[in-house]
């Protein structure tokens, strides 16, 4: 009760005793009652009254509340009171009109300490998240009522408790599913306290596929145009997402950024712009820089930056970019978002560059943005959103970089239109201390690590006045620094300087020979002057410390010893440092240096670079060291500089070599690749074919298996020939003397054809010969009697084979008649009596048969005898005629080359002929005409063919 009275201690809670009197009885009620519906109404007049007497309901009605809970589970209309009950006791978020003026922090106490009493007993909050597992409304929604608002009361401990029940977050999960979108909606609310700050709870969810739920749930409420359902879901994806590396990596992996790009397809018409679209699409937003934020690893700000270039998203925010009628604070957006989706990404800047916008003549978009950046009129937060843009695109773009500073150079410069160089200069040089800060900051960053354009911007030349001589850049920078303009100004200008002369030996020596320079920055150091100055003062030294670090000595009036010299006599070494340290410890300086987008409260407290900040902490300790270094070491140091060069040297041409061997590997990596793959193809191919020899060797093996099932069943039926007392094996040595007989017939027959082509031969021979020459018609007449001969020889051997062949086929028939009888006796063999009568006759005539066959086989063997001799004594005439055939074919020869010599004869003489004929002619004499003699020759030639005939 000490509790109740320090709550109602003031004169304002105090409780009426009527009511403490009427909560206490329906307590009793609660308590005692053995009716349910008894109960019941007491428990829903303590519902009615816990709005009013929050206090007292909590104190003494709690208890029995939470017992209704665990013992009344049956009746979803009491839980559903109850919860209800508990619920307006333990949440702050009352009615207006119920909420006293000079009790707001008495009831957030209130709350908050009514939830420890809940959640002291853990199984209470256990209790509860079985209860929103109830399907039934009633129970469910005030269910995730009162644990949204303990989750708001006692974030951390509940959470705590929820994460050890077993399958506590599941639980909840479920409600993203529930058709009822009130459940629903108050799910996603839920949720959002649920992940507050808590990295355990926010994976699980993530990884029950939260992300997959609430993209649905944005997309059926309409995107952008959805109503606070939609708020909610990206308030809670946000939750999940940000600087969490495991779900941003979970949701990058899950294609889920190319569900965002729908987000952004704003229409033509932009008018009409309602307070819940701006609102979901600035929410949007935020999600897009949550994955690329500078603050992530580079690693997966990178692969997020690319995923959104190939979907598509970087385009579409870019047509937002140059879209009209947007408003404001969602264009500032837009321009922050496209930021740091380009940031550090070479093919993301690419592309930002190539973007023009929708005017006529067409200008890129980076000129579009830095006329913005320059121009006074634009709202601070939407310059200071453009210059974090341009430092987003330079940002490690050494090709951006160079097409800014090539806009300032003199053979670059196109008068009929505005570059990027031009405003920078022109913002640079205007009266508005703002432009000239971010102008200057804007081109520092375009000299930021890049020593090449550090020495072509000494080239840019400034037109002052009509009538005077151009001055360059540089000299330009340190005329308005010394005109003593405003701080902002003079700050963006002495950063632009640092930034230039940092590691540029030239741009040192071009600053140093303007006689004004030093004087001027050790009569701003020397000085004692407001703190406003003291900033100013640091740069100053800042400046003329770099001025001494980077300085090569090429000026004699300049060198490194004369200027320490100077600092000491006008300066001091100790108050040079002391100056140096006033940068460092600035304010201003410390908020710089957190986070790379320049935010400010207001345009005064636009000071510092985050860039710039990097720079300052990395020189700041060795200006200091260089201050104090004599001249010995300052030559030890060069000395070892030069011997750095030249390693750096060295290790620029291995690194060359190696980027060589490099390629080469990557070449080599791809042959393998070709390689692995062709194996795997053959690998492929090779085990197809194993298969296929596997299931070849399987069907082998089964026929093998049948085989050797007929093979055992052919055995039985051998077996049971043997018991009847049948010679079978004499039947099987017939069967092979019969195929012998077949293949010598077969042998017999070839040979026979042969001697016959042989004859033919023979016969041809003598008749081609015949006509050659006359004295061989004698040894003609001798081998055609010989070959007679032999032809009466093989027509009786040809007789002979038709008699065996007609006995072989005599055999055949009386095996199959035997094979016949085999087969007709399987059937017999089940039948006893049929078997014995069967036996004898079968024997009989199988060893009557078996005597014929045999002696039919020796008088085969005799004939065989006889018809080897013939062919022998064939053979031998064969010989002799072949020899008489060797020697005919030579006297052909012979007649052949005395056909030639004649032939050659009877040329000359007709030769010598013509030539007497044509001396006779010429002598007057007559001469046949060459058709009589034709005609002559062919008369002899008729005559001699008819010769021929008779012959």
């Amino acid at each position: 009760m000490n509790f109740l009275r320090g709550v109602m201690g003031g004169p304002s809670a105090g409780p009426q005793p009527s009511g403490a009197e009427t909560i206490q009885k329906l307590c009793d009620r609660v308590a005692s009652s053995t009716l349910l519906d008894d109960r019941r109404d007491a428990v829903r007049a303590l519902k009615s009254l816990s709005k009013k007497y929050r206090l007292e309901v909590g104190i003494q009605a709690m208890e029995h509340l939470i017992r209704v809970l665990q013992t009344d589970r049956s009746d979803s209309e009491i839980i559903g009171y109850a919860l209800d009950t508990l619920y307006n006791v333990i949440s702050n978020d009352l009615e207006e009109e119920e909420q006293e003026e000079n009790l707001p922090k008495q009831v957030d106490d209130l709350g908050s300490q009514f939830t420890e009493i809940f959640i002291k007993q853990q199984e209470n909050v256990t209790l509860l998240l079985t209860l929103v597992e109830e399907f039934d409304f009633h129970v469910r929604w005030p269910g995730v009522k009162l644990l949204t608002s303990l989750l708001k009361q006692q974030g951390p401990q509940v959470q705590q408790i929820i994460l050890v029940s077993p399958m506590g977050v599941s639980r909840l999960m479920d409600l993203l599913a529930d058709s009822r979108e009130v459940i629903r909606n108050d799910g996603v609310l839920l949720l959002q306290q649920l992940t507050k700050s808590n990295a355990a709870i926010q994976k699980i969810v993530a990884f029950e596929n939260a992300f997959e739920r609430l993209l649905d749930i944005i997309t059926e409420e309409g995107n952008s145009d959805g109503g606070i359902v939609v708020e909610d879901c990206l308030l809670l994806l946000q939750n999940l997402l940000k600087n969490n590396n495991s779900n941003q990596n979970f949701f990058k992996e899950g294609s889920y950024i190319q569900r965002m790009k729908p987000w952004f397809e704003v229409g033509d018409d932009n008018c009409g712009w309602s307070a819940q679209k701006v609102t979901n699409l600035h929410l949007m937003l935020q999600l897009v820089r949550v994955l690329v934020s500078p603050t992530n690893p580079p690693g997966a700000t990178s692969s997020c930056q690319k995923a959104m270039f190939h979907c598509g998203l970087l385009q579409q925010l870019c047509t937002i970019l140059m879209a009209t009628g947007v408003p404001a604070d969602i264009l500032t957006e837009t321009i922050n978002t496209v930021s740091e989706v380009i940031r550090g990404c070479q093919m993301n800047q690419d592309y930002f560059a190539s973007v023009n916008a929708p005017s006529n003549p067409p200008r890129p978009a980076i000129v579009v943005l830095l006329m913005s950046m320059v121009n006074e009129r634009q709202p601070f937060v939407l310059r200071c959103a453009v210059l974090y843009c341009f430092q987003c695109f330079l940002y490690k773009n050494q090709k951006g970089q160079g097409e800014i500073v090539s806009t300032l150079l003199p053979s670059t410069i196109d008068g009929n239109s505005v570059s990027a160089g031009q405003l920078l200069c022109g913002g640079l040089f205007s009266t508005d201390s703002l432009s000239n800060w971010c102008a200057a900051v804007a081109l520092a960053h375009a000299l930021q690590e890049n020593a090449t354009l550090k020495e072509q911007l000494l080239r840019v030349q400034l037109a002052t006045s009509i009538g005077n001589p151009p001055v360059s850049l540089l000299q330009q920078c340190t005329n308005i620094l010394s005109q003593g303009s405003k701080v902002q100004t003079r700050v963006g200008l002495l950063m632009l300087l640092c930034t230039w002369l940092s590691n540029c030996s030239i741009a040192v020596t071009h600053f140093l020979h303007n006689p004004a320079n030093i004087p001027f920055l050790t009569g701003q150091i020397a000085e004692n002057l407001g703190e406003e100055e003291q900033l100013v003062q640091g740069l100053c030294a800042l400046l003329l410390g770099i001025s001494i670090y980077y300085n090569d000595n090429s000026l004699e009036n300049h060198r490194k010893e004369k200027l320490k010299q100077l600092i000491e006599k006008r300066i001091g070494r100790e108050n040079f440092i002391e100056k140096l340290g006033f940068i460092s410890k600035h304010e201003l300086y410390s908020r710089a240096a957190q986070k790379p987008q320049p935010s400010f409260s207001s345009p005064d407290h636009m000071m510092f670079d985050h860039e710039f900040t990097k720079l300052v902490k990395e020189l700041e300790g060795v200006i200091s060291k260089a201050i104090y270094k004599s001249s010995e070491e300052d030559k030890k140091e060069e000395e070892v500089k030069k011997t750095l060069e030249q390693h750096d040297n060295i290790v620029t041409h291995y690194k060359k070599v190696i980027r060589e061997q490099d390629q080469e590997l990557e070449e080599l990596k791809q042959r393998i690749n070709t390689l692995t793959s062709q194996n795997e193809q053959l690998q492929a191919t090779v085990t197809q074919q194993v298969s296929q020899i596997q299931q070849h060797k399987d069907q082998y093996n089964l026929l093998k298996v049948q085989l050797g099932k007929d093979t055992q069943h052919h055995n039985s039926h051998s077996d049971t020939f043997q018991m009847n007392g049948i010679q079978v094996e004499e039947v099987s040595k017939l069967r092979e003397e019969l195929e012998e007989w077949k293949n010598k017939h077969e042998l017999l027959q070839g040979q026979l054809r042969e001697k016959d082509s042989v004859i033919e031969k023979l016969k041809s021979a003598p008749l081609e010969m015949g006509t050659t020459e006359q004295p061989s018609e004698t040894s003609r007449s001798g081998g055609l009697e010989h070959s007679n001969e032999l032809q009466k020889e093989l027509e009786m051997l040809r007789s002979q084979i038709q008699l065996q062949s007609a006995e072989i086929s005599k055999l055949q028939i009386e095996n199959q008649k035997l094979q016949v009888m085999n087969t007709t006796a399987d059937p017999a063999l089940g039948d006893s009596g049929a078997r014995a009568a069967n036996n004898s006759e079968l024997e009989g005539r199988l060893e009557q048969e078996i005597k014929e066959l045999k002696s039919e086989v020796k008088a085969l063997s005799e004939e065989k005898e006889s018809l080897k001799q013939h062919l022998d004594s064939s053979s031998s005439t064969v010989a002799v005629l072949q020899d008489e055939k060797s020697k005919l074919q030579q006297e052909v020869a012979e007649s052949k080359k005395e056909q030639d010599d004649l032939l050659v004869l009877l040329a000359d003489q007709d030769q010598k002929l013509s030539a007497l004929k044509i001396k006779l002619k010429d002598l007057g004499l007559p001469v046949e005409d060459e058709d009589d003699i034709e005609s002559g020759d062919q008369g002899d030639e008729d005559e001699d063919g008819d010769e021929e005939e008779q012959d």
